[in-house]
């Protein structure tokens, strides 16, 4: 154990080699991780609730699409056997030139009823990094997430201006490596309020007395009863209540990990990538300094030393070697990853994700693949006769 807590002499450069083998390891595996997270985030959200949007008249309005779907039509859809709660909610792009150009990473204005019963059923309810969330009767308030404060330096207490209107930040929600990150989350009726501001064909048709206040819904998130598949729940509304747009959890999963093959291909190329580099500089760095010692422990074979004993004798250093290389390697890669997010923090973007597995598996990976490689060194070496070992390391 002394060995292991002491920087082993004479291995300076082998650790240094292994730590930036390591250090590649790591920094492509964080941003296999982020892209991970996020595909699997957005798969988690689709299928824990049945989203529906309106159809018709309205400015794009993100997921929804800017349809209109009116408070009738949400009394139709909550009476259909299987549905639990209907949420009413308006989605709009924080920026209206980019409304009908929805992209996984653009900033939302979601509006909420903060009083009702939510409807997904994997995000029953966000985690607050700071402040409180929406309560029933707030009004010009918004939480936001956490990407969203960053890229905006926003703080519990700050202003928060959009279209037109301002908002107090009263919480921001804690990272969740998906979409909420990038959201604005206000009460429904402000949303409403922002969509009318928005949308002068809506705001006719509003003036004119055609829309009550509770009509202005682009959308809905529906939950099920317990036993109830939601695929067929969804094809249920679909085939019930007219002028709908009724997008199904199962098919919209397939649809997401379809559109999201790419960045699958991906991962499993940075992780490929990853454990070649990694693997063979940690390998090759480890063998290469057991064969520098091969007169050492040529010497020792003359001296009586056992093959046994001078295997425990490279494992325990090649042990050591290995947990410093992946240590100074993890370290290189956290910095390195810190500088570039804090960067790229500032845009609302986060490119590396150190997640406890994969620090373990680096860590786990480096022990075995090292002692591996010392034990391949040390059984060549062993076959070799003393004399020989010792010619051969002068």
């Amino acid at each position: 154990m002394r060995r292991l807590r002491l920087f082993p002499k004479g291995y300076g450069f082998t650790v240094l080699g292994i730590a930036v083998g390591m250090a590649g390891l790591v920094a492509l595996g964080a941003m296999g991780e982020r892209i991970s997270r996020f595909i699997e985030g957005g798969d988690r959200f689709v299928l824990g609730q049945i989203s529906v949007a309106g159809e018709g008249m309205g400015m794009g309005a993100g997921f929804t699409a800017g349809g209109l779907l009116p408070a009738a039509r949400i009394a139709e859809i909550a009476r259909v056997p299987g549905v639990a709660v209907v949420q009413p909610q308006v989605m709009l792009p924080i920026s209206t030139s980019t409304s009908h150009f929805l992209t996984v990473t653009q900033e939302l204005v979601m509006g909420v009823d903060p009083a009702a019963p939510p409807a997904n059923r994997h995000y029953r309810a966000l985690a607050l990094r700071s402040g409180r969330a929406l309560a029933a009767g707030d009004r010009r308030v918004a939480v936001v997430g956490s990407d969203f404060a960053a890229s905006r330096k926003l703080a519990v207490g700050a202003a928060l201006p959009i279209g037109g209107l301002e908002f107090t930040v009263v919480g921001i929600l804690d990272k969740t490596l998906t979409a909420p990150d990038r959201f604005a989350m206000l009460p429904l009726e402000d949303a409403r309020d922002l969509w009318l501001r928005r949308d002068p064909l809506l705001f006719r048709v509003f003036g004119s007395g055609g829309l009550a206040r509770t009509d202005l819904n682009s959308g809905a998130a529906v939950g099920w009863q317990e036993g109830v598949d939601p695929d067929e729940l969804a094809r249920r509304i679909q085939g019930t209540v007219p002028g709908v747009n009724v997008t199904i959890p199962g098919e919209l999963s397939r649809l997401l990990r379809t559109s999201t093959a790419f960045f699958s291909a991906l991962l499993v190329g940075i992780g490929a990538l990853g454990l070649v580099i990694g693997g063979l500089s940690l390998a090759n760095t480890v063998t290469a300094a057991v064969f520098e010692r091969i007169r050492d422990f040529g010497v020792k074979r003359a001296l009586g030393a056992t093959d046994a004993q001078l295997l425990r004798e490279v494992l325990g250093e090649a042990l050591g070697v290995s947990l410093w290389g992946v240590g100074l390697g993890v370290l290189l890669a956290l910095a390195i990853g810190t500088a570039v997010d804090w960067r790229t923090l500032r845009e609302g973007q986060q490119l590396f994700y150190f997640s406890p597995r994969l620090l373990t598996f680096a860590f786990v990976f480096a022990v075995l693949l090292g002692g591996l490689a010392a034990a391949y060194a040390t059984l060549r070496i062993a076959r070799l006769s003393p004399a020989e070992a010792i010619r051969r390391g002068a």
